[in-house]
């Protein structure tokens, strides 16, 4: 492997004249620095178990070794930065704090070649880093991908499988959406029935939800929370930060099949509600009661003690308001509370709980729609309708993820042709997705220092195995890595066939880690579905 083929592409990376490399084998060791221990450990677990080598420890100085460092003093760099230097006696990732030292790993780890991404040794103990030097640091903060867990549930093996592919590409955000219509996936110890009854569902839509076709299997399952906790120290280790996502008031159809009283009983008869089956947007919300309210303030609280992120997600997307027209004890509480209309009826309900998560030192984050009605003091928001909602959050002094689904969905389909699986929305190539850019021109310097960062989401409404999760993902998910991390210059300028060249590479990375991408030459025979109705948008997307 050389410096050129690098992913996500490094601030600059310059190898030694005249080449030559350090080997890596059974002879070298490990020094780690106060700080490090984290990528330390991961060091070992990953080379030790793909060359079969000890990386025993050793002091400080040691030639032939590995060291890892936190830089201090007149040599500090920012946060997240690492500068990897590779000599023929050894290899430094100094790192401006504990993440960067871990990315800085990353980075020898893609030098080493494909084979330190196998599980196990399949060739000699041993690998050469060509020398030179690598100076880096990530664009934004967040550089984050959503996974869908309430439609398609993902066993926990699997969200460890894509902690690590996130760490791989240097990606530092994983938005946990445990919720919605179609299952509950977290263990509330207070409200068991969230899980007894509400993470199944007894059968599921096959394709868009105007197919024909049913899965007639019960689908479901759950993270209990034990579960939980391993998975946020499982990412903490990768320096990966867990946002969960707890949808309401919408979206919220699995928790009122679960405990009725949630739901607008004066309208609906509540307790015939089952867990959803199909897809699209339920119009069973949740009821704006005092008992609503303490309920999932009762959620919030046991969520809280799973997850540190600062950030916690609520939803607060389509969410229609029919029901709550047509209920007499909803508008008598929109005349007790003051508000105008169901639009401020939503803002107060998010309202209150960006204040009760304020109060216990968190911050909440929500889809765009808790823009509409006033947006709460120190919520943020996550563009994902286009640009339009995270301009005017960051206008009016909002943090923002940008992840406008016309360009980062990537459940949106990957090519027009016929042998898609499953078409959704419009077409978004890697290149489509390796030239978009996060930050909307229409923001000043100042406006867009609120843009924290940005995020791919994937929904997995017609991704019913981690294997067609792979489809979708991969490779799209290496150009956002890169558009995430690297300064890149202005979309038309960006060096796609440049990023192609370095995919080649990357390819032999991904099939090591038995990724099962979309290859460039399309789907392979057991990648299609033929006959499974999609939904497909023609045309360009529009710049919203």
């Amino acid at each position: 492997m050389t410096f050129e083929q690098l992913i996500p592409a490094p601030a600059r990376a310059e190898g030694a004249q005249g080449g030559g490399g350090f080997t890596v084998d059974a002879s070298t060791t490990l020094w780690a620095g106060p700080g490090t221990e984290s990528t330390e450990r991961w060091l070992r677990t990953t080379l030790g178990a793909a060359y079969q080598l000890p990386l025993a420890p050793a002091p400080e100085g040691t030639p032939g070794a590995i060291a890892l460092r936190i830089a201090e003093g007149d040599g500090a760099l920012a946060p997240e930065a690492y500068r990897l230097t590779v000599t023929g006696d050894g290899v430094e990732i100094l790192g401006g704090d504990a993440a960067g030292v871990f990315w800085g790993a990353q980075t020898l780890r893609q030098l080493l070649g494909p084979a330190a991404f196998r599980r196990a040794p399949v060739a000699a103990g041993r690998a050469t880093v060509p020398e030179g030097v690598v100076e880096d640091a990530p664009r934004f903060r967040w550089r984050g991908m959503m996974l869908d867990v309430a439609r398609h549930f993902m066993p926990k093996e699997g969200v460890f499988r894509y902690l690590d592919l996130l760490a791989a590409h240097k990606l530092n955000v994983f938005h946990f959406h445990l919720t919605d219509d179609q299952g509950w996936r977290v263990e509330i110890k207070r409200y068991p029935r969230l899980t007894e009854v509400g993470a199944w569902r007894t059968r599921t839509k096959w394709g868009h939800r105007a197919s024909e076709l049913w899965d007639e299997k019960p689908h479901g399952g759950f993270y209990t929370q034990d579960d939980i906790r391993e998975i946020v120290a499982y990412a903490a280790a990768r320096h990966i930060t867990v946002v969960p996502e707890i949808d309401v008031p919408g979206h919220s159809q699995a928790a009122i099949a679960a405990y009725p009283e949630l739901g607008n009983t004066d309208v609906i008869d509540t307790n015939a509600l089952s867990v959803w089956d199909t897809w699209g947007v339920t119009p069973n919300v949740l009821a704006p009661t005092d008992g609503t309210l303490r309920f999932y303030e009762g959620v919030f609280e046991e969520v809280l003690e799973l997850f540190p992120s600062t950030f916690v997600h609520v939803g607060g997307d389509e969410c229609p308001k029919e029901q709550w027209k047509d209920s007499q004890a909803v508008q008598e509480r929109i005349e007790q509370l003051g508000v105008s209309n169901e639009d401020e009826l939503q803002s107060w309900f998010i309202r209150h709980f960006d204040k009760w998560l304020a109060a216990r030192g968190r911050r909440l984050i929500g889809w765009d729609e808790i823009l509409e009605g006033g947006l709460a003091e120190g919520a943020a928001v996550s563009s994902w309708r286009g640009y339009g909602g995270g301009i005017a959050a960051a206008k009016a002094g909002h943090d923002v993820v940008m992840c406008p689904e016309q360009h980062v969905y990537l459940d949106h389909r990957q090519h027009g042709g016929a042998d898609e699986p499953v078409p959704i929305g419009f077409v978004r190539t890697l290149e489509d997705v390796y030239r978009f850019e996060p930050v909307p021109k229409e923001l000043t310097e100042e406006e867009a220092r609120h843009v924290l960062g940005t995020q791919a989401n994937v929904w997995t409404e017609v991704m019913e195995s981690p294997a067609r999760v792979d489809y979708q993902v991969f490779p799209r998910l290496a150009a956002f890595a890169e558009v995430a991390w690297s300064a890149l210059p202005a979309p038309a300028a960006r060096d796609f066939t440049g990023f192609q060249d370095r995919m080649t590479a990357h390819y032999a990375r991904l099939d090591a880690l038995g990724v099962a991408y979309r290859p460039p030459g399309g789907p392979l025979p057991w990648q299609k579905r033929p006959g499974v109705l999609g939904r497909p948008i023609e045309g360009a997307p529009p710049n919203v």
